[in-house]
């Protein structure tokens, strides 16, 4: 009986691969270089209408990727 597994790591370790899913219940955590990696805050659709508005709702998405740990602060 042969059984091929979608989720392994290859020898050595130095790779995982999950060809199923990979779920990260209540408490669990995720890190990508030593920083926890989070869902970012719900950020509306952008109804500005002016270049000033606009500007201002980037920066929102901006700051919300930075605080969730999905974009460096430099």
């Amino acid at each position: 009986m042969n059984y091929n597994t979608k989720n392994y790591r290859e020898q050595g370790a130095e790779k995982t691969v999950i060809s199923g899913e990979l779920v990260i219940t209540d408490g669990g955590k995720f890190f990508f270089n030593e920083k926890e990696l989070k869902p970012a805050e719900f950020q509306a659709s952008s109804t500005a209408s002016t270049v000033a508005g606009l500007v201002a709702d980037l920066n929102d998405l901006i700051t919300k990727l930075k605080a969730a740990g999905l974009m460096d602060s430099e």
